[in-house]
């Protein structure tokens, strides 16, 4: 073993240094003081085919970047490479104090873009926050508390109710499958472990509601939004939230299977002719992972109701405007289905299965002496341009997205330097818009992606 002395100021540092196969054999994890610190994560090379252009990176757009054909896009492929899904996971983990446990975890990529990023000579994004807080456990009473932005609680779980346990798609395409409910965002999570079967949680999350606003405005004076603070990004909107979004939750893990069931409540506002105006949504959903053998497991969800529209990949809207500029939330469902087989320890097949569909809440007005439509998905919307080149009169509401998507990775090498990986994934994606003026064509996008990944500190 070598002993390397490092000196940065008034700061002494001794670095162990041991061959290349030796550290790979250890525990990743090392101490930092009573601190147990261990590095998670991985680099990936991704490449992107689109046979429509959505300008998009790793992460598809599955609704309104859809295009059709009166965009120049719909005649267009697209071809991308990017590294931007690389990630580092730190977790920081203290010694046990009697029956208490805490733990920090941050986990980032490199999918954040400053208005300054871009791709043309020198590829430089931002570093992102995915999940970063802090935990606390009590063995004893089965008692836990997350603070800090992580999966929300509405994200399928496989076992409990605890962080790091979420049944996420294994998709190279960062924005998943439609139908797959999720967020990443600020919470404090509360969870209460009644016995190894049967636990029950509650999360207080950040909102931010998907408010649309058709082509017809209602009034002059309503207020749907805010550009950024001194705290959040100029160049965007931010809605008038004033109340977190709530999840309650409960989760059963017999002797097979996992199944869980829970309740969302939101709360919408805007300012309406000189007076706010608030509106409610709600949605209740459930899921279940089924393990069938250990190398074959199946996964459902489902969340149904009205302002949901956040918690789904596909983006619907929460809420619509009513011709006086009031509230009014629009009513949703999602599905998703999931089969991941490993038929060898080397070789994993996922194949999902997923739709997101919404009602239409549409109004009608007369203005000028014309009937005009508003709120979401009205007949009176023209669509009458939706197919013709460079016609801009195509206002194309989505009322369903529905995708199929098949893929595998490949651990080529597995030992002690980690493991590479192989992956590729193909999907096929259908948009569907409501009937207006013109009638309501449809859309499609197909997606091929391929991925080389290095875990430097997974086996």
């Amino acid at each position: 073993m070598t002993h390397l002395r490092v000196v940065t100021g008034t700061a002494v540092f001794l670095i162990l240094a041991t061959p290349l196969v030796a550290m790979a054999d250890a525990d990743p994890g090392f101490a930092a003081g009573p601190v147990k610190v261990t590095f998670g994560g991985y680099t990936e090379l991704a490449t992107i085919y689109r046979d429509r252009n959505e300008s998009a990176d790793v992460g598809s757009n599955f609704n309104t970047a859809i295009p059709y054909g009166n965009a120049s896009n719909d005649h267009l492929s697209e071809f991308r490479e990017s590294a931007r899904q690389s990630r580092l996971s730190i977790l920081a983990q203290g010694p046990q104090d009697g029956d208490a446990l805490m733990e920090g975890y941050f986990e980032m990529d490199f999918l954040g873009a400053a208005p300054t990023a871009n791709s043309n000579e020198s590829n430089s994004y931002n570093l992102r926050m995915r999940n970063v807080y802090g935990t606390y456990y009590r063995k004893d009473d089965g008692f836990y508390l997350l603070a800090g932005q992580s999966w929300s609680l509405a994200t399928l779980e496989k076992k409990g109710l605890k962080a790091r346990s979420e049944q996420v798609p294994l998709t190279i395409d960062a924005q998943y499958v439609p139908g797959f409910n999720w967020t990443r965002n600020p919470q404090v999570r509360l969870v209460k472990e009644f016995n190894p079967i049967v636990s029950a949680g509650i999360s207080f999350e950040s909102p931010q509601a998907l408010l649309f606003n058709g082509p017809n405005k209602p009034l002059a004076t309503t207020v749907i939004n805010s550009p950024g603070g001194s705290l959040f990004a100029p160049t965007n909107n931010y809605s008038l939230d004033f109340a977190p979004d709530v999840i309650a939750k409960v989760a059963f893990d017999p002797s097979f299977g996992h199944y869980e069931i829970y309740g969302l409540g939101r709360w919408f506002r805007d300012r309406a002719n000189g007076h706010n105006d608030t509106a409610t949504g709600s949605g209740v959903g459930g899921g279940l992972v089924l393990p069938f053998t250990k190398d074959f497991d199946f996964q459902a969800s489902v969340l149904a109701g009205s302002g949901i529209g956040r918690y789904g990949s596909t983006q619907m809207p929460d809420a619509t405007l009513k011709p006086d500029g009031t509230l009014a939330a629009v009513k949703e469902y999602d599905a998703m289905v999931g089969l991941n087989y490993r038929p060898t320890t080397t070789w994993t097949v996922y194949a999902y299965a997923g739709t997101e569909h919404a009602d239409a809440k549409a109004y009608s007005a007369v203005v000028g002496g014309n009937m005009l439509g508003y709120g979401y998905g009205s007949a009176l919307y023209d669509n009458s341009g939706c197919l013709i080149e460079g016609n801009s009169v195509c206002a194309a509401n989505t009322r369903s997205v529905e995708q199929g998507t098949l893929g595998a990775w490949w651990k080529y090498y597995q030992g002690t330097l980690g493991n590479l990986q192989f992956g590729f994934q193909g999907s096929y994606t259908k948009r569907k818009i409501f009937a207006g003026v013109g009638g309501d064509p449809a859309t499609n996008l197909t997606v091929g992606m391929l991925s080389f990944r290095y875990y430097p500190y997974q086996r």
